[in-house]
């Protein structure tokens, strides 16, 4: 996957978790972790998996600017990694920022 296909991903859906696995079958821990944060907020998110295609990573760590899988992305800004994710969960900024994307809990 190239930086322009990374980009299209990123501006076409709100919610963008590039990660080892899929949000069903992640492959490891992190990846899982930030798919259960963004689950837990009850917002869908796309999900990519980076170990599809050989030259995924190094083209996302390009266009990131990012070191480490999972990144995700809300409404085209970067956010982060797992521990980021988990950090602003904990603390609601991570619900703030999704806003509306939430669906609502009943």
């Amino acid at each position: 996957m190239n930086k322009e296909k990374i980009h299209q991903i990123v501006s076409e859906h709100p919610v963008v978790l590039f990660m080892k696995g899929t949000k069903h079958f992640p492959t490891c821990g992190f990846s899982g972790r930030a798919a259960q944060v963004l689950k837990a907020c009850g917002v869908d998110f796309f999900d990519v998996n980076v170990l599809a295609e050989p030259n995924t990573v190094p083209e996302l760590r390009e266009y990131a600017d990012w070191p480490t899988v999972p990144v995700c992305y809300i409404r085209g800004e970067l956010i982060g990694g797992s521990d980021i994710l988990l950090e602003m969960y904990q603390s609601g900024e991570l619900q703030q920022k999704l806003g509306d994307l939430m669906k609502p809990t009943s």
